[in-house]
C-alpha cells in the first residue's frame, strides 16, 4: 500500500464560468430577461427554435461581452462569426445552441487573483466567447421532468481559464473575484440564487512518486451555483482522484477517459454523469442565420472608455488616497455608482468621516430599503457636507446620524437641521462641566466603580460618558467629556 506522506501532490484547475449578460432582451431575440416570471411565459418562435424562424443578435449584449474582456486583459477579435453547436436536451428546443467555436469575440487575456499577504496569482484567460443559454429542467415532481423555457436564449458569455489555480481556495477567490468584476462593470447582477454565474471547475492532479511524475484523468464538475459549492467539490475532487490512483496506479489521464461529474452538496461529494464530450463531439458548423461580427475601432474606443478604473486598481488607490481600512474600501467599492458617489462626496467634505458614515448609517439604510447608497437619492453636496461638519466637531456622531435619517424629507443643508434641531455640539466647557457633575450626582454607583472596581472600571466610565450626552441631548462634545470625567474622577479619587 502506497503511504499518502510519501507523496508528492500539485492539483490543476482550470475554470468555465457562464455569466448571464445584464441585457433587457435575449441574444437573439425580443423576449424578455427577467428571473422568477410564470414558467415559459418570455418565449417566442425565435427562441422556441420554431421551422422558419431568423434570429438578429442583440449589440448589448455583444457589447457587455467586450466590456468583461477588456477588464480581462484579453485581445478583442477584430471579426468573429457565429457557430451552431449541436446536441439534444429537453431545454434546448432547437437541437443546437448558437456559441462561438474557432473564432471567439476575445481571447488571450489575465486576471490576477489575491492569494493572500499582498501575493496573486495570475490566471491566464484562454477565451471569452458570447453563446445563449438553454432553458431548465425542473425535477419537484418524482415523477415528470418540467421544462422551463423562460431562460432559452438569454445572454451567456463563457468565461474558459487556463488551467492555473493551485487549490480549491484559489478558486474560491476567483470565482468571488469575478462576479465582483462583472457586477461592478454593470454586465451581470451575478446572482449566484437566480443562476446568473454558474462554475465548472476542470480538475486533475500531478503526482510525484519514487521520482515518477503521473496524472490523473481530467473531471469537469458541472452547473456549481455556489461559492462555497466550488471550493468544496473541487476539494473533494482532488481527494478522490489520489485516492483512486492509490488504490489503481492505471488511474492516469492516458488510461482512462475524461469524466463530466455532479455535485451532491448533501452528501458532500461528485457524482458520475458521463464521459466528457470533446468539440467534435458538437459537430460545430457556422451558423447560415447569422452575419459575422466585425468590431471597427471606433466601436471598440467607446466601449473601452465605459469600463473605467478597475475595481483591484481602484481599491489600492482609495485605500491610500482616503486613508480607508481595506475592508471598507472593499464595502464602498461594492456598487460602482455608491462608489463613484463616495468620491464626489469625498470632494466636497472629509474621506475618513465619510467612510465611517458610508459603512455605518447609509449602508443600513440602504440595507433597510433594498437598495444601493447610491440609489438613496442623497446628493454628493448634502453627503459631503454632513461627513465634513462632522469631522470639524460641530455635531457628534450621534447627532449625523440622526441628521441623515432627516436628510429624506428636508431638502435643507445638513448643518441648517442641525441648528434647527439644536444638535450643534455645545463646546463651552463650562456648559458641560455642569452636565458632568449633573450625572455624577445622579450616578453614585457609576462613580464609585469608575474609581474603585478595576474589573468595572471602563465599563462604568463609559455609562458616565453616556449619562452625560443624553443629560446634554447629544450637544456635548465626546472628547471634551471624556476629558473633564477623567479630571473629576482624578480629582476624587487623590482625596
Amino acid at each position: 500500500m502506497i503511504d499518502r506522506n510519501n507523496l508528492k501532490i500539485r492539483p490543476i484547475i482550470g475554470l468555465e464560468i457562464h455569466v448571464q449578460l445584464a441585457t433587457k432582451s435575449k441574444m437573439f431575440c425580443s423576449c424578455p430577461v427577467e428571473f422568477g416570471a410564470e414558467p415559459n411565459s418570455n418565449v417566442c418562435p425565435v427562441c422556441l427554435g420554431m421551422p422558419g424562424v431568423l434570429p438578429v443578435m442583440n449589440r448589448s449584449a455583444v457589447e457587455y461581452a467586450i466590456r468583461t474582456a477588456i477588464a480581462l486583459n484579453c485581445q478583442i477579435a477584430g471579426f468573429t462569426k457565429w457557430d451552431r453547436k449541436s446536441y439534444y436536451y429537453p431545454d434546448l428546443p432547437k437541437n443546437y445552441q448558437i456559441s462561438q467555436y474557432d473564432l471567439p469575440l476575445s481571447f488571450d487575456g489575465s486576471f490576477d487573483v489575491p492569494t493572500g499577504e499582498g501575493q496573486t496569482r495570475r490566471v491566464g484567460i484562454i477565451r471569452a466567447h458570447l453563446e445563449e443559454d438553454a432553458g431548465k429542467n425542473i425535477h419537484d415532481n418524482p415523477s415528470i421532468t418540467q421544462v422551463d423555457l423562460n431562460r432559452t436564449g438569454t445572454p451567456l458569455l463563457e468565461i474558459v481559464t487556463e488551467p492555473d489555480l493551485q487549490s480549491a481556495d484559489e478558486a474560491f477567490t476567483f470565482c468571488t473575484e469575478l462576479q465582483r468584476l462583472v457586477t461592478y462593470l454593470g454586465v451581470s447582477e451575478g446572482s449566484m440564487q437566480k443562476g446568473q454565474m454558474r462554475f465548472e471547475p476542470n480538475v486533475n492532479v500531478i503526482i510525484e512518486y519514487e521520482g515518477l511524475e503521473y496524472r490523473t484523468p481530467i473531471s469537469e464538475v458541472k452547473n456549481l451555483n455556489s461559492f462555497k459549492a466550488v471550493r468544496s467539490a473541487i476539494a473533494y475532487e482532488i481527494e478522490r482522484q489520489v485516492n483512486d490512483w492509490i488504490a489503481d496506479r492505471d488511474y492516469v489521464i492516458d488510461k482512462r477517459p475524461k469524466e463530466n461529474r455532479g455535485w451532491n452538496d448533501e452528501k458532500g461529494i461528485t457524482e458520475f454523469q458521463r464521459g466528457k464530450e470533446e468539440a467534435h463531439d458538437y459537430r460545430y458548423f457556422p451558423d447560415p442565420d447569422l452575419v459575422p461580427v466585425a468590431i471597427d475601432e471606433t466601436w471598440l474606443e467607446k466601449i473601452k472608455a465605459s469600463v473605467g478604473e478597475l475595481p483591484v486598481n481602484r481599491q489600492k488607490r482609495m485605500k491610500h488616497e482616503y486613508a480607508l481600512s481595506e475592508a471598507d474600501v472593499v464595502t464602498i467599492l461594492h456598487d460602482k455608482a455608491s462608489a463613484d458617489l463616495f468620491e464626489a462626496a469625498a470632494g466636497m467634505g472629509h474621506a475618513v468621516t465619510l467612510g465611517k458614515q458610508f459603512i455605518s448609517f447609509w449602508s443600513a439604510k440602504a440595507n433597510e430599503l433594498k437598495c444601493t447608497i447610491a440609489e438613496l437619492g442623497i446628493d454628493t453636496d448634502r453627503m459631503g457636507e454632513l461627513s465634513k461638519i462632522t469631522a470639524e466637531g460641530k455635531i457628534n456622531a450621534t447627532a449625523a446620524a440622526q441628521i441623515a435619517e432627516m436628510m429624506f424629507d428636508r431638502p435643507d443643508p445638513p448643518f441648517k437641521i442641525a441648528v434647527d434641531q439644536g444638535l450643534v455640539q455645545v463646546k463651552d466647557e463650562n456648559q458641560m462641566q455642569v452636565w458632568v457633575d449633573e450625572a455624577f450626582t445622579a450616578n453614585q454607583k457609576a462613580v464609585k466603580d469608575a474609581i474603585g472596581n478595576p474589573k468595572k472600571q471602563k465599563q462604568a466610565r463609559g455609562f458616565l460618558a453616556g449619562q452625560v450626552m443624553k443629560i446634554s441631548g447629544g450637544k456635548a462634545d465626546p472628547k471634551i467629556v471624556g476629558k473633564l470625567i477623567e479630571e473629576k474622577l482624578t480629582g476624587m479619587d487623590s482625596n
